[in-house]
């Protein structure tokens, strides 16, 4: 079992819920219609795009270290870390 630690960002989208990218995985975007289940969804599309990741042989990135938003054209952004814990993923990686 290894554990992981992203830090995501969470921005209200027009439909008043938020939509949620994870800026360290390329394309590992996701959402939800209130935090708690954004923040629920992060945990399983980091989850699933490391378990692809290590399917394809990739590198697995580490966190950044820095997040940069435009923040004219944000109604709202909520920046978070969210540590997920695999297990499957990583059987047989040495």
């Amino acid at each position: 079992m290894e554990l992981l630690t992203y830090t995501v960002v969470l921005e209200r989208n027009e439909d008043g819920g938020y939509t949620v990218t994870v800026p360290a995985l390329k394309g590992c975007v996701t959402q939800g219609h209130t935090i708690v289940e954004a923040l629920d969804r992060a945990t399983e599309a980091i989850a699933g795009h490391v378990e692809a990741l290590v399917a394809l042989g990739r590198p697995i990135p580490p966190d950044c270290s820095s997040v940069h938003l435009d923040v004219k054209h944000l109604r709202e952004a909520l920046i978070f870390k969210v540590t997920v814990r695999l297990e499957t993923a990583f059987q047989g990686r040495g």
